[in-house]
């Protein structure tokens, strides 16, 4: 018995430190693609000022210098463990059991120097205990994931390169009201790994891919803005799985803000069908000058 308690005695130290740091996650738990869509789709309000923690509150009041590339890396429906990986644990006692809430400290440099500014990073988690918002608190802190600006002198100018614009309808690339990997067609995958190879093709002249998710006006703003981005994002997952570099891409969502067609149908089926070309994910493919 003495040596079985021993053998279990690590796992329960570092469960112990994980669940005072915000919760320990069960080894058998499993994130399914349903979850993923879930958290997705939920829009909880986002938080005052207020209501971040004080900095002096802080278990680990020194805070950290976080990889840019990992907070690009957020999204929705993360589980705990891979929140863990990419950021690491909260610098705040977040509690026990039953945690829907982490907090950091991040600094980020300003420049040569040693000279940096200090923000607050909230993660909220939902009832399946997966990510469904990310915050921040600081002036200038949600900017520090926009990609540099370069700015060349007039002299060097180039002419202005159009992107290489692709755009996909949404119904050709998923399952009725599907967002996830699972839910992609197969004529849909076969569309995405011609497009990945063409990509790929030309990789080393790809500065900045950009993929945008859109919808119909059906339906709430908020459920189309979710589910806009949450396609976008499934777009990104699988061009990357096809071997298009990760840190050229960048992914968004515009719900139904920017409609091809306007369609007065009062039946509802053929409504729908003339909405279609306003469901679609765009890829565009910006060159290097």
């Amino acid at each position: 018995m003495n040596k079985l308690l021993q053998a279990k005695a690590p796992f329960t130290v570092l469960c112990l430190a994980a669940l005072l740091a915000g919760g320990c996650a069960s080894p058998s738990y499993t994130i399914t693609p349903e979850m993923q869509a879930r958290a997705a789709s939920e829009n909880p309000a986002p938080p005052k000022d207020e209501d971040f923690p004080a900095l002096n509150s802080a278990k680990w009041q020194q805070g950290a210098f976080p990889s840019v590339e990992a907070l690009r890396n957020m999204r929705t429906g993360l589980g705990k463990d891979q929140v863990r990986e990419l950021l690491s644990f909260p610098h705040f006692s977040e509690g026990l059991g039953g945690v829907r809430e982490w907090n950091y400290i991040f600094h980020f440099r300003t420049g040569a120097g040693p000279e940096y500014i200090t923000c607050q990073y909230m993660v909220r988690f939902n009832a399946d205990v997966l990510t469904n918002g990310m915050y921040w608190k600081g002036p200038g802190c949600a900017d520090v994931l926009k990609p540099p600006v370069v700015t060349r002198p007039a002299a060097a100018a180039q002419p202005a390169v159009a992107p290489a614009k692709t755009t996909l309808g949404a119904d050709g690339l998923f399952r009725f009201d599907g967002r996830s990997l699972a839910d992609l067609l197969p004529e849909g995958r076969r569309k995405l790994d011609a497009l990945a190879s063409d990509i790929k093709v030309s990789v080393k002249s790809v500065d900045t891919i950009r993929v945008t998710g859109h919808t119909d006006r059906l339906g709430s703003s908020t459920y189309n803005q979710a589910l806009s981005l949450a396609r976008a994002n499934t777009v990104r997952d699988y061009l990357v799985q096809a071997g298009v570099p990760a840190q050229n891409m960048q992914v968004q969502g515009k719900g139904e803000s920017e409609p091809k067609v306007q369609c007065a149908q009062t039946r509802r089926a053929e409504l729908i069908d003339c909405l279609a070309p306003n469901r679609r994910v765009e890829i565009e493919v910006f060159a290097q000058r």
